[in-house]
């Protein structure tokens, strides 16, 4: 396994995961780092703004030509030049890239959703070269599909691709909540796949967590390997995630088989 962190990062204000950044300039000044970003609230904010409408479905944002154009400037444009700014103030080496640049997301047309893809495949060479180079990959979740066409990918699923294509040991999503709920509201430490899907089909789990449980599940195919869902607005969230067994939601390889 390889010991790149992946970590996926919301789209929200510096200002609020500020702490995250410094965890993870200290991180990177020990192993490499990718940081895949999504942007979902600042596109619909943006959205609102030209007078276009959102829609979801199952937790992912159906995207037509009009709001592939604004998430594109919001994504690469906007966030991702924010965090390699935010990070190189922190004295970290971080350059901003997409999953179209040197074409390393290898993606496939979602149906239903318009112009949104799903990470199939990766070009690890691409990103090998900027790791060997000491540089942090910050990465805008945009890829091109199969007939070359630029689309939207949702963030955790990039970011699971990515953790996948590498073979990275630890995948961290960090959100807004302190980890996945069973249907009494207790906190679940590790999880499974059938425990996984049998909550969603029930409902308890819905919205934008489906597709961050499947990216997760998708990341933990080999023994030892890790997802971690854990809430960016702790302190020490990094850290803790990383370290602390009893923090967010753990998915390891062995639970995502049903053996734990």
């Amino acid at each position: 396994m390889s010991e790149v962190l992946v970590l996926k990062l919301g789209g929200t204000t510096l200002v609020d995961q500020a702490h995250v950044l410094d965890e993870v300039a200290a991180v990177a000044r020990k192993r490499p780092v990718i940081l895949v970003h999504g942007g979902g609230k600042r596109i619909t904010e943006w959205l609102e703004r030209l007078g276009v409408p959102s829609k979801f479905e199952g937790g992912l944002r159906v995207t037509d030509a009009a709001a592939l154009e604004v998430a594109a400037a919001v994504l690469r444009g906007v966030v991702n030049s924010e965090l390699v700014s935010d990070l190189r103030d922190r004295g970290v080496d971080a350059v901003g890239l997409s999953g179209v640049d040197g074409g390393f997301m290898i993606a496939e047309r979602v149906a239903g959703l318009g112009l949104v893809a799903h990470v199939v495949g990766l070009r690890r060479d691409f990103l090998d070269s900027l790791l060997v180079a000491g540089q942090v990959a910050v990465v805008a979740p945009l890829a091109r599909d199969e007939e070359g066409i630029i689309c939207n990918v949702n963030a955790d699923d990039a970011a699971a691709g990515i953790a996948a294509g590498l073979g990275a040991r630890q995948l961290v999503l960090m959100t807004d909540v302190d980890g996945i709920r069973d249907g009494s509201g207790q906190k679940i430490a590790t999880m499974s796949t059938e425990e996984a899907e049998r909550l969603i089909a029930d409902g308890v789990i819905k919205g934008g967590m489906v597709p961050k449980i499947r990216a997760a599940l998708q990341a933990v195919n080999w023994p030892g390997a890790e997802a971690v869902i854990a809430d960016s607005s702790d302190p020490h969230a990094l850290t803790r995630a990383l370290e602390d067994k009893t923090f967010g939601t753990r998915i390891t390889a062995e639970a995502a088989a049903g053996r734990a």
